[in-house]
């Protein structure tokens, strides 16, 4: 099977279903086809993201979030062309399509042109004791604990840089000398790293009052967060939105395992057994305009849920960037166990 032919999908198909897709073949995009391949429409993070933002489920399908009307080429437009197209649509993916706009190929941005640098600065916030880590963190950083045989900061890292980012600046505090002396200035891997030090505990966002005040949006990811995320579409769609923040949201499902009652006082009046409860957590991944920066104290206790309030209390936007990709919080041995678990399975296909 061609590659293109794996990001095809029917147009009864779940959300749910696009959502595998998009992960198994590490897309951001799929082609819902009929039953003779022939385009009727497209679905894109975005379209995933704005469906979830809207109310829908994992299980509705995915015609209802669909674009129907993309862009598409024919086999015969040559590659030059192709790429001033995708560059001056501003899209990611073009479906190739023949007379009968049956489905033949997909040309995408990623194979016609180089990734697009950014300047903008990464700040990894790697400070934490990891207590519920012990005691593999007795002597040794949550972020150095290896996962696949890097350290998780190392994954972090590597992740951002394919993705455009080369300006680093870790925030440490516990045993931070061991992260400073493994990663240096960053010359290693090909970017910049430069750290500042918390001298006690100040918070996700109280550790950035440390910084040199930045001249343009930042990214800013937990040190323990070990994710898929393409964090230059977080910046993008921070930027399209004009906020002057943005968190990274994940949808988490609970099932309760006994059957809920309602009542009217003593009058049952429903039960649902084993109800599924969902809702939105903070990923730990953010992108922060310098105005955000300027509104904390120097060396003053501030996490991210307080500075969001503080910004949105004073009238600034601040909005979610709803995520769909592979996520983990390296927070428990057993989170630690399921991260070199997942990262083998990746390396081993």
């Amino acid at each position: 099977m061609k590659q293109w032919e794996k990001v095809l999908m029917s147009p009864g198909g779940s959300i749910r279903h696009a959502l595998s897709v998009l992960n198994e073949v590490r897309s951001q995009f799929v082609m819902v086809v009929d039953d003779a391949r022939c385009l009727l429409g497209t679905v894109t993070d975005g379209d995933i993201r704005r469906g979830l933002l809207r109310g829908l489920g994992l299980d509705s399908q995915v015609e209802s979030i669909m674009h129907r009307d993309p862009l598409v080429v024919p086999p015969e437009m040559p590659r030059e062309s192709i790429g001033k197209l995708l560059a001056a649509n501003r899209v990611h993916h073009l479906p190739v399509v023949d007379a009968r706009r049956t489905v033949v190929g997909l040309h995408t941005l990623d194979d016609l042109l180089e990734r697009e640098a950014r300047s903008n600065l990464m700040v990894i916030m790697a400070g934490g004791k990891g207590t519920r880590l012990r005691p593999y963190t007795e002597s040794c950083p949550k972020p150095l604990l290896p996962v696949n045989g890097k350290p998780i900061l190392e994954h972090i890292v590597l992740r951002a840089k394919e993705d455009g980012f080369s300006r680093f600046l870790f925030s440490i505090h516990y045993l931070g000398e061991m992260i400073q002396e493994y990663f240096g200035d960053g010359s290693r891997w090909g970017v910049d790293i430069q750290y500042v030090y918390e001298n006690e505990p100040i918070g996700t966002a109280g550790a950035l009052s440390l910084i040199p005040p930045p001249d343009m949006p930042i990214v800013v990811t937990n040190g323990d967060v070990m994710t898929d995320i393409r964090y230059s579409e977080l910046l993008d769609f921070h930027l399209r939105h004009d906020a002057t923040a943005t968190m990274a949201v994940r949808m988490h499902e609970w099932q309760n395992p006994f059957g809920v009652v309602t009542l009217n006082g003593v009058d049952l009046v429903g039960f649902e057994e084993k109800p599924v409860s969902r809702s939105y957590v903070n990923a730990g991944i953010y992108a922060l305009e310098p105005q955000a920066i300027g509104l904390l104290v120097k060396n003053e206790y501030c996490d991210m849920p307080m500075l969001f309030d503080r910004l949105r209390h004073e009238g600034h936007r601040t909005i979610a960037f709803p995520m769909h990709e592979p996520w983990l919080d390296v927070g428990r041995p057993a989170d630690l166990a399921a991260a070199n678990a997942t990262t083998e399975g990746a390396r081993d296909d």
